[in-house]
């Protein structure tokens, strides 16, 4: 089973920037950052394609960015022009699937198809934008 291991969170002002890392062990090819907040549900953020295809949640657009670092096994999400909505724990997760199209892999991310237990996930790691 893919483990998953995040850092980077913590807090920042409204309109900075923090980036998320999380080390991967094991092969996925479809990876993803969720996020939840007190009294929400999981919501998709980003998710990439070993084939390099990315997708947004469109409250991030613009301001994430989604990456892998195939020699670090690390995944990483970039995020700027911080907003308090973007307040929550985030969590880094893994596909299960091994084969899996790149448009299946970020409708997996969508709330309409969303199954936790067909993902790995990590420990979680809290951010927290003030206004």
């Amino acid at each position: 089973e893919v483990q998953l291991v995040e850092s980077g969170g913590g807090s920042v002002e409204a309109g900075g920037s923090l980036r998320l890392s999380c080390v991967v062990s094991g092969a996925a090819q479809c990876m993803a950052w969720f996020r939840r907040a007190p009294g929400t549900i999981q919501e998709g953020v980003a998710s990439i394609h070993s084939d390099g295809s990315a997708n947004y949640v469109a409250s991030v657009k613009g301001r994430f960015t989604i990456s892998h670092d195939n020699a670090k096994n690390t995944l990483y999400l970039q995020m700027t022009k911080l907003e308090p909505e973007d307040s929550a724990m985030y969590y880094c997760a893994a596909h299960k699937t091994r084969t899996l199209a790149p448009t299946t892999c970020h409708g997996a991310t969508k709330t309409q198809f969303f199954f936790p237990s067909l993902w790995n996930w990590g420990q979680g790691t809290q951010v927290t934008v003030s206004s």
